[in-house]
């Protein structure tokens, strides 16, 4: 089977229309896990340039010898090994950094249009390490709400997310 693009821009699998696949994707699921990958495409973003700047000294710096007994091979290609290594390793930092970026640049615009409590809602839910037992408790004091109104409120909530990321 091919991906193809037809002239009205929806794409095409095997000669089927994407949107018929669109109606089988479990979109609030997918927005729940969209949500958790959030801190990491952060952390992505913010730490690749040093991890790339740290590869890069590990492949231009001289290995010192290790004195711990073992017996050693000479390798004549040990620099010329150890420069490859590295450039793949820089190429899949990148190429993770430019995955992150085209999360960040599909995921902000949704997330931005939630309101500030739905956002508070559904951060407190998936993205707090305290479970969601612990979440409903902290949504039910916050808003002073019984604990159906806070699982109502994520709900909706996950409703317009899962809606903004993957249309209706």
């Amino acid at each position: 089977m091919t991906i193809q693009a037809n002239p009205s821009g929806i794409q095409n699998f095997g000669g089927k229309d994407m949107s018929i696949i669109w109606k089988y994707l479990d979109k609030r699921s997918a927005a729940v896990d969209a949500l958790k990958d959030y801190d990491s495409m952060a952390f992505i973003i913010a730490n690749t340039s040093s991890e790339i700047k740290n590869t890069r000294d590990k492949m231009s710096g001289v290995r010192s010898p290790q004195f711990d007994g073992m017996p050693r091979t000479h390798n004549p290609q040990a620099g010329e090994e150890r420069i490859l290594k590295g450039i793949e390793e820089i190429d899949i930092l990148q190429e993770r950094y430019r995955q992150a970026v085209e999360y960040m640049d599909w995921f902000k615009p949704a997330w931005e249009q939630l309101s500030s409590e739905e956002r508070y809602v559904l951060e407190t839910f998936y993205r707090d390490e305290g479970g969601q037992t612990g979440a409903v408790y902290e949504i039910c004091d916050h808003f002073h709400i019984e604990r159906s109104s806070a699982y109502n409120r994520k709900n909706r909530a996950l409703a317009k997310l899962a809606v903004l990321l993957y249309g209706k």
